[in-house]
Order: structure tokens, then sequence, then C-alpha cells
């Protein structure tokens, strides 16, 4: 395939935040996940160092917290100061120990630097309890919340931005789910009291792509939100664990942006694309493995809903599938970083996450490569390509359609900070190699080429056993049509540095 750009021709500067994570009260995601006080590796204040070093390298920007559906049930007051009582977290059907809550869940984003954004109880909760958690965290000593904080030990404000209102309020599965004016009229109450306590916020609510939802949310509250909040689990497998094969997964590359489509289309029409971003903040390749909860007819035993969890600890199961689709979809969102400010995968650790704990350490999956590709070796600010000769893939998608999807997936960086070109480069083909062609007319320097691939379609990472890496390779000296071999079932970033 032949690619061009001309590095004057910008989509925009891509936010940070696009490499954003979550992190969920389920499973082992907190407990015997990042926060494990009885773990060899854990720090005086019980965090994972293995973790918080895996956390840093690839510069987490944000961390969403701590739901989730977990959120839909949760009393912040009860998870803060000393006298905390576990409690029955409905959600998901466990005793949690309110051991991390707000403090802990502040000292872990500066422990590995990234921005704190809290996900509000809108389910149970009431507008005031969520201003009332604003009021913890970022007065300096007004209110008893406030001064409750300080008393906790911390005298300097926690300074949260970024806050949600609700999480999925729009699902049955939801706790304290709503209809759609109930929704926009919470909401907008919610927006007032928080903006109240503190004007710098900036405010999200749980949306979807539907029309009549998101027309009443952003009638009644538009004035109030900076951001709309998406999710979206392609290979939605939460009751079967019946996992799309590598094929079937390229298939979920078809239209990939839709969602995004559909939200700017609506924030366009209503004047709201200027003032309003998308935090596209919830999203995976594949749903969590969670049988018997999100169900009108509950599992009984926990054989029947709880232990079935630990299926998603399978570390074979998290291979070069994961890792194309992850980097397709980042790409995607690059492309759209004029309305896509934020997005959170989902999660950071454990359960479908980038990065698993075991006792004796940490694996880092094919996903945690792809961020770190992409944090580490992508510049901020995005270019327009066009190309020829673009070469396609016949694919059978889960549902039985036969598609045609492209096998390349291109997007284009350049720094705003230094000279050079970093170009993201996907080849969804599961066995062939295919070639790019660089047709850049400005473009001069050294040509490196970092690679992650594995031995196949299905390689993966566990303890002891690593198939899946980055890959540097020289290129040489950069020529107009120069061609790039890209491995099979390969993500690549091309640097030509000057």
């Amino acid at each position: 395939m032949k690619v061009f750009l001309n590095p004057d021709r910008e989509i925009g500067r891509r936010s940070p935040m696009l490499y954003g994570q979550f992190i969920e009260h389920f499973h082992r995601q907190i407990y015997g996940g990042v926060y494990d006080p009885q773990s060899p590796f854990a720090d005086e204040d019980g965090f994972r160092t293995d973790v918080l070093e895996a956390m840093r390298r690839i510069k987490m920007p944000i961390l969403r917290w701590p739901g989730g559906c977990f959120v839909s049930s949760y009393h912040w007051k009860d998870a803060v100061g000393k006298e905390r009582q576990p409690f029955f977290d409905k959600a998901w059907r466990v005793e949690d120990p309110n051991s991390f809550g707000t403090d802990e869940y502040i000292k872990l984003c500066r422990k590995t630097g990234c921005e704190p954004y809290i996900c509000t109880n809108a389910g149970t909760g009431t507008a005031e309890e969520m201003s009332d958690w604003v009021e913890y965290c970022n007065l300096e000593s007004e209110g008893k919340y406030a001064k409750w904080r300080i008393e906790n030990g911390y005298e300097q404000p926690h300074k949260v931005k970024y806050w949600s209102i609700g999480n999925e309020n729009y699902g049955f599965w939801e706790i304290g789910a709503k209809t759609a004016s109930e929704w926009g009229r919470l909401v907008k109450e919610a927006a007032k009291m928080i903006k109240h306590v503190d004007p710098t916020t900036e405010l999200t609510a749980a949306a979807l792509t539907d029309i009549h939802w998101n027309i009443e949310l952003l009638e009644n509250c538009g004035e109030f939100l900076d951001w709309i909040s998406i999710h979206e689990y392609w290979d939605g497998i939460h009751q079967t664990n019946d996992y799309a094969n590598y094929e079937q997964v390229m298939a979920y590359t078809d239209r990939l942006g839709h969602s995004i489509d559909e939200v700017r289309g609506l924030l366009t029409a209503m004047k709201l694309d200027k003032k309003i971003k998308i935090a596209f903040d919830e999203w995976n390749l594949r749903g969590w493995y969670h049988p018997n909860v999100h169900t009108i007819k509950q599992g009984v035993t926990r054989e029947e809903y709880l232990y079935p969890r630990d299926k998603n600890d399978d570390n074979t199961k998290y291979t070069m599938a994961d890792a194309v689709f992850t980097a397709c979809f980042l790409n995607e969102l690059n492309r759209n970083c004029d309305i896509v400010g934020m997005a959170n995968f989902a999660p950071v650790v454990n359960t479908r996450g980038c990065i698993y704990t075991c006792p004796e350490g940490i694996v880092l999956r094919s996903t945690y490569h792809v961020f770190d590709l992409y944090v580490n070796y992508l510049g901020d600010i995005v270019l327009d390509t066009w190309s020829k000769e673009t070469p396609s893939m016949k694919v059978k998608a889960k549902d039985g359609r036969e598609l045609s999807v492209d096998a390349l997936d291109i997007v284009a960086t350049k720094w705003s900070d230094r000279p050079g070109l970093a170009i993201a480069a996907v080849n969804k083909e599961p066995e062939e190699a295919l070639t790019l062609s660089l047709n850049f007319h400005s473009a001069k320097g050294n040509v490196k080429l970092f690679t992650i691939s594995g031995n196949s379609t299905e390689s993966y990472n566990d303890m002891g056993y690593e198939e899946v890496r980055i890959e540097e390779s020289e290129a040489g000296a950069f020529r107009m049509g120069m061609e790039i071999a890209l491995k099979a079932h390969s993500v690549n970033v091309i640097w030509i540095e000057e």
C-alpha cells in the first residue's frame, strides 16, 4: 500500500488522556491487584511496587475509579477515616472491606503521576452525596467534609478535576437505573451542586449512542457538561466467556468508530461540539466474564456466579488478537482527537487488564505492549494521511456475516517539541506480511521500526513465558517511496528521525 502525508495537514493535537486507564472494585483489580498489603512487593502504603512501575512505564495519564457498576451502590463516606466497616457490594455480590477508599485512590494516582477521575454514585446516591465528595476532595478547609479530610491526615486538597456523574445508568443491569427523563433531571441537579462546590471541575455524565437518551441529557444539562461518556465492549462475552477467534476479532474492526461518529453528529447538530468532548471512558475488546449477576435470574451458589470469574485470569487468552484490535481502536481515537479527549481502557490490572498480578510477580499482556508503543513512540500531533492500493481481507464475523475489512490501519503523527515523524501501522492479516510504501516528500533522516507480532496470532505472555514484546530494527536512511515490510498480525511504529 502507498501512503501519503503532508506534515502541514494536521488533524489536531492528541490529548495524552486518550491512553487513560480504568480500575474497579471487581474480582482482583483492587484487592490482590494494585493494592495488596500482604504481598512481598507491597510498599509502605500497601501498593504493589511492580504494578506501580508498570503503570509508570506507560505514563498512565488518568485513572477512572471506583466503577463501573460497583459505584452505583457505593457510599464513599464509609471508606474514609479510621472507622471503616465492610459492606456487601450489591453490584458484584461480594463483601468489600472498604480498606481502599478515596484517600488510598489519590495516593495511587500520586504514586503513578496520573490525574484522578472519580465516577460518582448516581444509582442509590444523591446529588448532595456527589457534591459532598467534591467538598472532601477539593475544598481547602470550608465545611465539615474538607475538615474531615484534614483530620484524616490530608492537609492539602486532593484537587480532583475530573468527575463523572454515574455509570451506565441507562442499563437495566445497573443498580438505580434511570429513564432518560429521570437521568436528565438528576444530572442537572448534581452538576449544579458540584459546580457550586468547585466551579473548576470538569463533568461528564453516563450516555450511549441512543438519540433519545442523549437529547434528554444534553437539553437538560449541556450547559453544565464538559464531556459526554460512552462505553463499548465489542466481544460481549459476560455470560459465556466464548472468545471470538482472531478472524472474528478482525471483523470487529469494521466501522470501529461508529459510536464516535454518531455522538459527534449529535453534538454537532446541537451546536455543542465546540464545548463538549467525548470521554470513551470504558472500553476493551472483550467484556468481563461475570455470569449470572447482570441477569434477571441470579446465580444462587458461588460456583454459579463468583468462582467463574477466575477464568478472566487465563493469560493464554490474551493474544495478538487483543493487541491488534487495541491498536486499531487507538488509531481510531487518534484520528478523532478533535472530538475525543479521553479514553479509559477497562481495566488496567487483572480481569481483562493489560497488567496481570500473581504472588510471584506480574505479567505484561499483549495489550500492555501496545500502550507502551503508542505512549512512548508516537507523536502528539496527528496528521492527515491518504493512501492508494489499500489491501483488504475477507473475514467471517462471529454472527456468521462475511465482511471485507482493510488489512492495514495507518495513523501518522509528528512531535510538537522535536522534528521527525512516527507512523503507527497495523497489519491485520493473520499469516501474510504486507508492504507499506512511504511517500512523504518532506521527510528525511534514519528509519527505525518498532514491532509487536509474536510467533502466531495466538501468541501470549505468562509468568516465565514471553512471546509478545516490542522489537526494534533499523531500516536505513529514508528515501522517497521506500518500502517497509510489516509482519503478519503485527502492530508497528515507524520512526523517521531527522
